[in-house]
C-alpha cells in the first residue's frame, strides 16, 4: 500500500514529467511547425507518439539519476523536494518564455535538497555529477553547434542549384522525419529523469528491489504525461526556439533537428541526461550561422546562455529550501 508521503512524490513526479512535456518537449517540434512543414496538431500527435515509444526504448540515464547523483539513502520527503524545487523553476522560466533545462533544474534540485538532508557535501557523488552533468552540459551543445554549422553548410554546397520553392519542397517533407526522429531522441533521454526519480523513491520505500531497474508501469505513465504536457503548453517555449535565435527554413529546421538528435542520441548511449533545450538552440544557431553570422540573433542566444549557467545554482538553492521546509513539517 502505498503512504501518503509516497503517494505525494509520485503526484510531484507526473506533474513535473507534464511540466516537462510543454516545457522541454516543444524544442521537438518548435522548427517543424515555424516552417509550416505541418500543422500544429499533427506535429503534436507525431511527437507524443515518438516520445512515447524513445521513453520505452532504454534505461541508462534514469538509472544515471537513481543511482549516480547522490551516495545516501534519501527519505522520501527528500525526493519530494527535489521535485518541487524543479518544477518552481520550471514554471518560473515557462511563464518568462525562456528554454532553460528541466534535466539540470532536476539534477540541482537534487542536489541541493541531498545537501541540506544530509548536512555535508559528502554524499553527493561529485565525480559522477562531473562526468554526467557538467560534461555534457558543455559538450551536447558544442556538438549540437558544430555538426549544425557543418551539416548546414553541406546542404548549401549540394543544394546551390536549386530554385527556392524546390528546395523548400524536399526539406518540408524531410522535416517531417527529422521531428520524428528528434522526438524520439527527446524520450528516449529527457522522459528517463523523471523516471529515475520515481525509481529511486520506490526503492526507498521499500517498494521496489534495488537493482531491478524501472518498472514498465513508471515508463508508460511519465510517457504520457510528457505527452499530455506537450499538447497542452508548449507553444509559449515554441515561439522562443521557432523563431527567436533565428530566421527559420526548412532546410536550417530540417539540419537543426538531425544534429540536435544525433547529440542527444549520442549522450544518451553514454547514460547522460542532457538537456533538449540547449542542444536543438545550439544546432539552430550553428545552422543559422552558416548563411551568416548575422543572421543569428545572439542577444536572445545570449539570454537563452544565461539560462544554462544560473539553472544549476539557483536549484541547488531552490532543492535546498524546499528540503529544509518540508523537514521542518514532516
Amino acid at each position: 500500500m502505498l503512504s501518503a508521503l509516497l503517494l505525494a512524490v509520485l503526484v510531484s513526479a507526473f506533474v513535473f514529467e507534464f511540466i516537462n512535456g510543454f516545457h522541454d518537449t516543444a524544442n521537438a517540434i518548435a522548427t517543424t511547425v515555424y516552417t509550416r512543414a505541418l500543422p500544429v496538431r499533427a506535429a503534436i500527435l507525431m511527437s507524443a507518439v515518438m516520445n512515447f515509444i524513445g521513453a520505452l526504448t532504454s534505461e541508462s540515464v534514469a538509472m544515471t539519476i537513481a543511482k549516480g547523483i547522490v551516495s545516501v539513502q534519501l527519505e522520501l520527503y527528500v525526493i519530494l523536494a527535489a521535485l518541487l524545487g524543479a518544477i518552481i523553476w520550471d514554471l518560473f522560466t515557462w511563464w518568462q518564455g525562456i528554454p532553460s533545462s528541466s534535466s539540470h533544474a532536476l539534477i540541482g534540485s537534487l542536489i541541493g535538497a541531498t545537501i541540506v538532508f544530509s548536512g555535508n557535501t559528502g554524499n553527493i557523488l561529485w565525480e559522477g555529477v562531473a562526468m554526467k552533468v557538467i560534461v555534457p552540459l558543455f559538450t551536447s551543445p558544442l556538438i549540437g553547434l558544430v555538426l549544425g554549422y557543418f551539416f548546414m553548410k553541406i546542404v548549401y554546397e549540394f543544394f546551390a542549384d536549386w530554385t527556392p520553392k524546390k528546395a523548400n519542397g524536399l526539406f518540408h517533407r524531410l522535416q517531417i522525419l527529422s521531428s520524428a526522429f528528434m522526438s524520439y531522441s527527446h524520450g528516449n533521454n529527457d522522459a528517463q529523469k523523471t523516471m529515475g526519480i520515481i525509481t529511486l523513491a520506490l526503492v526507498t520505500s521499500g517498494n521496489l528491489a534495488p537493482d531491478s531497474g524501472v518498472p514498465f508501469w513508471v515508463k508508460v505513465a511519465c510517457a504520457a504525461c510528457m505527452a499530455l504536457g506537450t499538447s497542452i503548453g508548449g507553444q509559449r517555449i515554441m515561439k522562443t526556439v521557432g523563431n527567436g535565435v533565428t530566421k527559420l527554413d526548412p532546410s536550417i529546421g530540417f539540419v537543426a533537428q538531425v544534429s540536435s538528435g544525433l547529440a542527444i542520441e549520442t549522450m544518451t548511449a553514454l547514460g547522460a541526461p542532457v538537456s533538449t533545450t540547449q542542444v536543438i538552440n545550439t544546432a539552430i544557431m550553428g545552422a543559422g550561422s552558416a548563411r551568416g553570422a548575422k543572421r543569428v540573433r545572439w542577444g536572445m542566444a545570449g539570454s537563452i546562455v544565461r539560462a544554462w549557467f544560473t539553472t544549476l545554482p539557483i536549484t541547488i538553492v531552490l532543492g535546498g529550501i524546499c528540503a529544509f521546509v518540508i523537514g521542518l513539517i514532516v
